[in-house]
């Protein structure tokens, strides 16, 4: 496994991220993310300056042999919920989306349950 990767995975360790989040705000297929961080496929340049970009750092930041992880209970509210910096745009739009979805759940449960009783009746 490459210095970027280990780092990244201690990075996403330490700050509660998960892979199909970095998935989403990166571009990069929930599988091939999966192989990268395994260790079971390469990461080019291209994969490293998406993921590092995701998660709001540099390529450099990753290939540093003392990787310094901010201590998420220090960060305000509109930092934690991206994880690292100022949100750029796209995870602004990717934060309204979840926001819009959390707060219509209970209507998408709602009415999976209607749903799922008016197929079986």
């Amino acid at each position: 496994m490459t210095k970027f990767v280990s780092n990244v995975n201690a990075y996403l360790s330490e700050m509660k991220i998960k892979q199909t989040y970095l998935s989403l705000i990166s571009g990069i297929d929930k599988n091939k993310l999966s192989r990268i961080l395994t260790g079971a496929q390469e990461e080019n340049g291209s994969d490293m300056e998406r993921i590092a970009s995701a998660l709001g750092k540099t390529v450099e930041f990753f290939l540093q042999d003392t990787l310094v992880i901010p201590d998420i209970r220090t960060l305000d509210n509109s930092r934690i919920a991206f994880y690292a910096g100022s949100p750029s745009k796209k995870q602004e739009k990717v934060a309204a989306l979840l926001m819009e979805l959390m707060e219509n759940i209970d209507e998408v449960m709602s009415a999976k349950s209607r749903f799922d009783n008016v197929t079986r009746g």
